[in-house]
Parts: structure tokens; sequence; C-alpha cells
């Protein structure tokens, strides 16, 4: 009996000891945790994931899935982990985020005792560097399907691309792919694909590399290939829309389907995108480009594209839009210009 006794006495002490250290560890993860004061009030803690394109991502303790804020409805934040921040002047800067009393500013805390202090409005991206891939990958596949009594006419649209995101980087591909065929007529295809990088300066400055490949039954290209390298900037950039313009050298390699020898060119280009995101649950998206050429005489071609997209619930959205291709020296007689106007439905990531 004095055996059990001594042991049970032993026992007891290793039992607080087990409860003070889940005490101290359950003190110190709910230390971590960052949280956001919106602007009703109501105070919401977990892990902030990111914020782009005027929403933030908090992930909570007691919700499977994150929870996602505009931006604009949030009054004071205060972060346990350090972001990779963005503000609408360009500067950049890694650090803690605490809002001062009453939220109006908010205090960047760097290494090395580096201070910060900003507004809320100014800050138009985060991303926490200790974010895992996944966290840092978008993605988004969209198709539409349309038919005709009339000569059996049926066209198919697909629209995919995937994105990640880095402290200083952000890569980009899609493939797009519009087929239309119809009784008596040849088939018309176009696809269009590619790969961008860009790299970001301070003040707002980028570089910028691409390569796309467009074949076009329409203007008979086989393939035409263009590597891009340049420079830009963001003349607007906030946390509803930006307009970014850049410029720079591309090379231009073609082959065709009509017998027409293959040919390549060197070409300048100079182009601009304008992206708002933040017209309630609509988005819209504009690009124009134009290429002309320093090797071959009198040509220019250009590129122009707007999306316009809708988003529901669950992630799911309906998306129209108009790419626009044009070349005044085409391999076709009289197919100056192509276009395609499309209406699908999507799911993103």
């Amino acid at each position: 009996m004095l055996g059990m006794k001594s042991n049970k006495h032993a026992f007891r002490p290793r039992v607080a000891l087990l409860c003070c250290l889940f005490f101290f560890i359950s003190v110190k993860a709910l230390c971590q945790l960052d949280s956001l004061v919106l602007n009703n009030g109501d105070v919401i803690e977990g892990t902030i994931k990111s914020m782009d394109k005027g929403v933030v991502t908090i992930g909570t303790s007691y919700s499977k899935t994150d929870f996602t804020i505009k931006w604009s409805g949030v009054k004071e934040i205060y972060s346990k982990s350090v972001f990779l921040v963005n503000l609408s002047d360009g500067r950049k800067m890694n650090g803690l985020l605490q809002s001062t009393p009453g939220g109006q500013k908010v205090t960047i805390l760097g290494a090395n005792d580096q201070k910060m202090e900003t507004s809320l409005n100014d800050i138009v991206y985060l991303k926490g560097l200790k974010s895992g891939f996944w966290s840092r990958v978008k993605a988004s596949i969209d198709a539409g399907l349309s038919f005709s009594k009339a000569n059996n006419l049926q066209q198919t649209t697909i629209n995919s691309s995937v994105g990640y995101t880095a402290d200083k980087w952000l890569l980009d591909l899609y493939y797009t792919m519009v087929q239309s065929s119809q009784e008596n007529v040849e088939t018309t295809k176009r696809i269009d694909a590619g790969a961008s990088y860009k790299y970001s300066l301070q003040k707002d400055w980028f570089l910028a590399a691409s390569a796309t490949f467009l074949a076009n039954t329409e203007q008979a290209l086989k393939l035409r290939s263009i590597g891009k390298a340049g420079a830009g900037n963001y003349l607007v950039h906030s946390n509803s829309s930006y307009w970014a313009v850049s410029g720079g050298i591309s090379f231009n390699n073609e082959s065709f389907t009509n017998g027409t020898e293959g040919r390549n060119s060197f070409e300048a280009y100079a182009g601009s995108e304008l992206n708002l995101f933040d017209i309630g649950d609509l988005s819209l998206f504009n690009s124009i480009y134009a290429y002309p050429s320093l090797t071959e005489s009198g040509r220019w071609r250009a590129d122009f594209k707007i999306d316009l997209k809708y988003n529901l619930p669950r992630d799911f959205y309906i998306k129209s839009g108009l790419t626009l291709n044009y070349d005044n020296k085409p391999a076709v007689s009289g197919s100056e210009t192509d276009y395609v106007l499309f209406f699908t439905v999507g799911w993103h990531l």
C-alpha cells in the first residue's frame, strides 16, 4: 500500500507539469493570432494570409474555410506574423503591422528597429513571408458552348489560367481555345497560350518578360511565337484598381498554313493594362499593345483585350469579353483583323 501511495503522489506532479505545459502552449498559440477590427466593431482573430485587389483573406480555428473580407471594411489590423507590404506609392517593406489607437494610422515594424507609418488605404498588397506554396497559387477555368440549328453551327470556348506570387515576382500561365464548326464549312480554330513574368522594383516599377503563342486559321497562322522583354510602371496602384504602362523589345517568329514562307522580325512594343477589381461583384480588365516592326518596313501589329467578370457564390463566376488582333501585313489578303467575342461560366481558386 505504501508503495502504491508513493507512485500516486509521484504521478500528480507530472500531471500538473503537463497541464502547465499545455497552458503555456495554448497561451503562446493564442498570442500568435492576427486580428482584424472591422468598421462595425466586430473582431476576427486568426491567421492573415494575404491581401490583394482589395480583399483580405484570414483563416480561423472555428471555420474550415478562410474568410474573405473587403479591405475597405477593415478599421484596424494587428499582426503577429511578418508580411511583405506594398504601398500605393511603390514603397515596399517587410514587417509586422500594428494600428495606432483609433485606427487612424498603421505602423509597419521592420527589422533593425525600422518603422514606417502609413494608412490602411495606402496598403495595396500583403503576403505572409512564411505562407505556404498553395496559398500563393491562383487558378481559374471557364468554358462556353453554343449551338445553332442553322447549318449545325457549334462553337466551343475554353479559358484557363494559373499564377504564382512570390515575395518580389509573379508568374502567370494561360491557355485559351476557340473552335467553330458547321456543315459544308471548314472548321476554324484559334489557340492562344503564353507565360508572363514580372519582377517588382521600388517606386512601382517592374521588369517584365513573356512568351506567347498563337495559332489562328482565320489569319492562316500555323504558329506565331513572340518573346518580349521590357519594363513598366504602375501609374495607378490602389485597393480598387491598377493602371500600368510598359514597353520594350520583342522577337516575332511566324509560320503559315497557306504556303506563305515563314518570317521573323524584331519589334518594339508599348502597351497599357487597366484592371478595375472593386466594382461590387464586377471586375473589368483591359489591355492594348502596339508592335511597330524594326526590321519590316511599314509593318505594325496591335492586340486588344477586354474582359468583364461577375462573381457568383462559391467561387463561381460568369465572364464575357472581346479579344482582337490586327496586322496590317497579314499572310492572308483581306484578313488584317481577327476577333473573338465570348461568354463563359467558370470557377476560380
